[in-house]
């Protein structure tokens, strides 16, 4: 497959890491795009300073690191990141009604050819596809955080994705060093996030009830379940506005059993968010980022 131009649309948590892994290996244009600049010149400075520190690992060479920042272009002009691109992967908040706006936006500059993929960690797949008039060239490509190092890539099939974009995002995700699964049933949550939020939600509710503190939490998950990083710890890391989205959706489409701790609600409201506001369980100001 000859991908010549991608687009990533947001340049935060996700859609810097995203923008990164592609273009450390599809080696292609990458447009980055965000509404306002200094979203963008962070999102630089995060992929700068990762690569900087993969260089220092000794995992790539300083030339690959400045091979792949010169790839990358921000920009904050939606038409000039999304015409005639190859694949647009959609990486914005998890709000329903933000992604459907954008999409449909993007949907009528992308060319006919184009891919366009949501990384939504828990929308259902056919209700996004609605806002475009592609549905069979609509599909979720749900990458991991970090994007850049996480193996995973779900690959969601709505109910109009044809077998030919499953296939080429298949392939893209595979071009990425990454490891595909195929959801075939479009869920909210797919595989990963119906199961992996609860267990999250759970810690919140353990904190909340005073079972323990959040650090020997975290360290009993650790060491009794093998987990590479304590779940609190980890909620600081995605968000716990992110978190709390994901309860609302799979509450609404799942049941109750999926309805957020009112700590997680507390937090979102007292702007508590973790690592990008520097606090939420843990005060990241005074942990490396």
């Amino acid at each position: 497959m000859i991908i010549k131009k991608i687009a990533v649309i947001g340049a935060g948590l996700m859609g810097h890491g995203i923008t990164q892994a592609l273009a450390q290996t599809i080696k292609c244009d990458v447009y980055m795009h965000d509404m306002k600049q200094e979203f963008v010149d962070k999102g630089m400075l995060q992929i700068k300073n990762n690569l900087d520190r993969r260089v220092e690992k000794k995992e790539i060479t300083a030339a690959e690191a400045k091979q792949a920042l010169s790839r990358i272009h921000p920009v904050t002009d939606l038409r000039e990141a999304v015409t005639n691109a190859d694949l647009i992967v959609e990486a914005v908040t998890e709000n329903k009604k933000v992604k459907e706006t954008l999409i449909a936006e993007v949907d009528k500059i992308a060319k006919a050819t184009a891919y366009i993929a949501s990384n939504t960690s828990s929308i259902p797949i056919s209700d996004l596809a609605l806002a475009t008039k592609r549905p069979e060239k609509f599909v979720g490509m749900h990458f991991f955080n970090p994007a850049q190092t996480m193996k995973l890539v779900e690959v969601i099939r709505g109910s109009k994705t044809s077998d030919e974009t499953i296939k080429a995002i298949v392939e893209i995700s595979k071009m990425m060093g990454k490891e595909p699964v195929v959801i075939k049933k479009d869920t909210a949550g797919f595989i990963v996030n119906r199961i992996f939020i609860l267990a999250l939600n759970e810690a919140v509710s353990l904190a909340e009830e005073g079972v323990a503190s959040p650090e020997d939490i975290d360290k009993a998950i650790k060491l009794g379940l093998n987990w590479p990083m304590g779940p609190l710890a980890l909620l600081d890391y995605v968000g716990e506005d992110t978190a709390l989205a994901i309860c609302e959706v799979l509450g609404k489409e799942l049941g109750t059993k999926y309805s957020p701790s009112p700590l997680l609600e507390k937090m979102v409201k007292q702007g508590l968010l973790g690592r990008k506001t520097g606090k939420g369980f843990y005060d990241w100001t005074t942990k490396p980022k």
